[in-house]
């Protein structure tokens, strides 16, 4: 797809909703790719400290390529979406131009998120460490439930807090999730809203009895179908 006329490319990594991984070994490729063109790469990196393997951190954009830009945030890794602070990292020309435009949109954010993040940012091997073991540990409840699912299957994720799943059933996923919400309380994004029809994403990243609650509640909605 990449053209003499490309000037960006974008990738998302860890992927969300897949929870899928781009090897360091691929983006190193990838990287290859966008100097052909002399691209910019552009990665939103804002699950990254979530894999499951490892210490969790895979390899980012902005040290791998000399025009490569880095995304990221508070709101995943570090479960801090309610202080609406992220950085970037990449070329000096980059940072110097989105610092012209945030100032002329934004100038500035609150004075007690950026006080939190910093403070949360201080403390940041505690909250990753307590983060991973709740994605890792919540994963296994949702891999063991699924392989004893028969109508629901999926590609493991590597990493982040979500899962795509694929069901077998011949009904719109926007129509299995609004019935799954109404019959069970429970609620998935339909694959639909993705433009991924036939799937549906979960967050597995919450309490562990509320997930397999969940998960109990949506194999009885599937047995209806069995």
């Amino acid at each position: 797809m990449v053209s003499a006329k490309t000037k960006l490319i974008s990738l998302t990594n860890p992927n969300n909703p897949t929870g899928s991984l781009i090897s360091e070994e691929m983006l190193y490729k990838i990287a290859d790719i966008a100097r052909t063109c002399d691209a910019y790469l552009l990665c939103d990196e804002v699950y990254r400290g979530c894999d499951q393997e490892g210490n969790g951190f895979s390899k980012s954009i902005a040290d791998i390529y000399e025009k490569g830009i880095s995304t990221a945030s508070m709101s995943k890794s570090f479960s801090l979406a309610g202080l609406r602070l992220g950085w970037m990292a990449g070329p000096i020309e980059i940072l110097k131009a989105v610092s012209i435009r945030r100032d002329y949109n934004t100038i500035s954010i609150s004075m007690i998120d950026d006080h939190f993040a910093a403070i949360a940012l201080e403390s940041k091997d505690k909250i990753i460490d307590r983060n991973q073991k709740i994605t890792r540990g919540n994963l296994k409840i949702l891999d063991e439930w699924i392989q004893n699912e028969p109508l629901i299957s999926y590609v493991k994720p590597k990493s982040g807090t979500t899962a795509l799943l694929k069901y077998d059933i011949d009904i719109h996923s926007r129509d299995f999730c609004v019935n799954l919400l109404d019959k069970t309380g429970v609620m998935l994004t339909p694959g639909s809203a993705m433009d991924m029809e036939g799937y549906l994403r979960i967050g597995y990243a919450n309490n562990v009895d509320i997930l397999k609650t969940g998960l109990n509640k949506i194999s009885e909605f599937l047995s209806e179908y069995s």
